[in-house]
């Protein structure tokens, strides 16, 4: 008995079926080791082999989530227990850990526990790409640019599997309020038998401000319970026993409290066992909620026209560039680049902003909006700057929107930097949109960090055009440029961004 892969899931896997919470699933190659490890089930034999493997989730016995938010980010700590519950105690079986990761995630690392058998990530640097390609396939990585798994060889039925995760996340921040969102909603059938297991959930939250304005806690998913306060840190806590696992992601909002601009600096002294003695600092800004001049701006956008663009994702595309363009105001200026094997342009200079030149933007995309060819990047990014160099007096921005993979990324993000350096504080400022889980997603993170400006990416080609659109609305930069001086004011002292 063999399995194939369909037409259908050759396309990408149906979102419903992707885990929203960490999962463990057994790798059942072998049907008839599928049995109950301590009161076997007598089960008919069943021959042949599952090519590919079925995954059968595992049930858990204890989970207990640790997150602590520093002025943007998260650092999230996951430890959870799973047992192999479905193999008897005869066989074994492969055990994949999927962690799926929230915002901007990025995984720390993973220490797993199975008997006397323990794993754990480290960064290593692999000469060899093909070998780096088949450890990433095999033993764990990023099965999509939010989904970590690792896979654990040959456990044996019954036995217990012990994981701590963990990871960093970006926290989401709209006019004075900041927001953490973490998968956790565990489906039904990973709840072992309450007479068997005692089901303990257990979450702790720490808030870190780094502002010394007052906080407003606005709602949290979970029953937390504030233990203490400490200047600007706030320690939460949450324990008890639960008939079912949760059933909701995470979700933790608070406002800190400012009429204008406030921040702050943080001194991290280094460590005793830290190869480089320097103090290191960080210096963080909040907007505030009063009103302010608004930056005129000079946006151009990029647009991948490529054939994997065809349908829904460029027609999501187009109707996110229509409204972000509708948002522009008179003083603004902007124009359309599209690219694939070629490059078309929607005028061969930046247009102002006016309710006639919208109307003929409108219309060319929907002329020359068309899916075909490759992808080209380097050649509407220099011409996009050069574009742009030629306005004052306002923000010069790029959103650059992909769904393809990119030859010659290193030369490419090296090129951009030393284009941008030359031009000086006046560079644009580049960010980067990518569609699709097929997408290089770490080169336009790359590009963006270079450019000074924003990554943002969606998966499902249903969100693609509310999240572009979200990303261009939102992303509006409140600070053009800062001098710090350090100690004595000397010229090599000044950094300006």
């Amino acid at each position: 008995m063999e399995r194939t892969v369909s037409a259908a899931s050759a396309s990408g896997p149906d979102p419903r079926l992707l885990p929203t919470a960490p999962m463990a699933y057994a790798l059942v190659t072998d049907p008839a080791a599928v049995d109950t490890p301590d009161v076997p089930s007598y089960q008919p034999y069943v021959y042949g082999d599952l090519d590919p493997p079925a995954l059968i989730p595992l049930q858990m016995k204890e989970v207990d989530l640790a997150v602590d938010c520093a002025l943007d980010a998260a650092h999230v700590t996951l430890r959870a227990r799973w047992w192999l519950h479905c193999i008897t105690r005869s066989r074994d079986s492969d055990v994949r850990l999927v962690v799926p990761l929230g915002e901007q995630g990025s995984i720390l690392g993973a220490e797993v526990t199975v008997g006397r058998r323990s794993y754990n990530t480290q960064v290593i640097e692999v000469e060899d790409h093909t070998l780096e390609k088949h450890a990433k396939i095999e033993s764990g990585g990023l099965l999509q640019p939010h989904l970590f798994f690792l896979t654990i060889p040959q456990v044996e039925g019954g036995a217990d599997i012990c994981a701590t995760f963990q990871w960093s996340q970006k926290l989401l921040y709209d006019s004075g309020r900041f927001s953490v969102d973490i998968p956790f909603r565990f489906p039904y059938f990973v709840n072992p038998l309450p007479k068997v297991f005692m089901k303990k959930e257990k979450i702790q939250l720490t808030v870190h401000s780094g502002f010394s304005k007052e906080i407003l806690l606005q709602g949290t998913s979970h029953p937390l319970k504030e233990k203490s306060r400490q200047g600007d840190k706030l320690f939460f806590h949450h324990e008890a026993i639960v008939e079912n696992w949760s059933i909701k992601d995470f979700n933790f909002s608070y406002n800190v409290y400012s009429g204008d601009l406030s921040g702050g600096v943080l001194v991290q002294p280094a460590t005793l066992c830290d190869y480089d003695d320097r103090d290191m600092f960080c210096i963080f800004l909040l907007p505030g909620s009063g009103n302010r001049k608004v930056f005129g701006k000079a946006v151009v956008f990029i647009v991948d026209t490529s054939g994997s663009m065809q349908g829904k994702p460029l027609e999501n595309v187009k109707h996110a560039v229509s409204t972000a363009l509708s948002e522009l105001v008179e003083g603004d200026y902007f124009n359309i680049i599209t690219f694939n094997d070629e490059l078309h342009s929607f005028s061969s200079c930046l247009e102002q902003v006016n309710d006639k030149a919208i109307a003929s933007a409108t219309e060319w995309m929907n002329a020359n909006f068309v899916a075909e060819g490759g992808t080209d990047i380097m050649h509407p990014l220099s011409e996009a700057m050069a574009l742009l160099s030629s306005v004052h007096d306002t923000l010069p921005q790029i959103y650059l929107i992909t769904d393809g993979s990119v030859d010659d990324e290193h030369n490419i993000c090296r090129t951009t930097k030393t284009d941008l350096s030359n031009r000086g504080s006046r560079s644009p400022r580049i960010s980067t949109f990518g569609l699709g889980s097929y997408c290089n997603h770490y080169f336009l993170r790359m590009l963006a960090s270079i450019g000074k400006g924003h990554y943002d990416a969606a998966l499902g080609t249903g969100t693609h055009g509310s999240c572009l659109f979200i990303m261009i609305r939102l992303y509006v930069p409140f600070l053009l440029s800062f001098v710090l001086a350090m100690g004595t004011v000397w010229p090599h002292d000044s950094i300006a961004c």
